[in-house]
């Protein structure tokens, strides 16, 4: 079981990534809306993984990966936006996200994304 925090603005997106996480037996240790509240929530429970929307008030997402991964240049985050645009992609992996979901989400391609990203920070 990992230790997971999700991030994201529409309350039903976290809802229904906490939902099917947890159907696979990993742990939801925290929940947030905005950029802000993931810099924060990360530091305090350091999670094995978070999923975390691009587009959030106050502070994006893609802001919010560079704080993180220089406070735990280690952080395996998941990005994840309803627009599958090119260069949002090429800018997360840039910032240091291990991986990107597109929404709506494919139940097969989070296990997918989640399984890789979390296999090779223990291999």
């Amino acid at each position: 079981m990992k230790r997971i925090m999700i991030i994201d603005d529409a309350a039903f997106m976290r809802a229904l990534l906490k939902d099917y996480l947890s159907s696979l037996g990993h742990e939801i240790v925290a929940e947030g809306s905005n950029g802000r509240e993931a810099i924060q929530l990360y530091k305090r429970y350091k999670p094995d993984l978070v999923t975390m929307d691009i587009t959030m008030p106050e502070m994006d997402g893609i802001s919010a990966l560079k704080e993180i991964m220089k406070f735990d240049p280690r952080a395996n985050v998941i990005m994840c936006s309803a627009m599958g645009q090119q260069q949002m992609v090429l800018d997360s992996i840039r910032a240091g996200a291990k991986d990107f979901l597109v929404k709506p989400f494919n139940n097969e391609r989070i296990v997918e994304a989640v399984d890789r990203v979390l296999l090779s920070r223990y291999s």
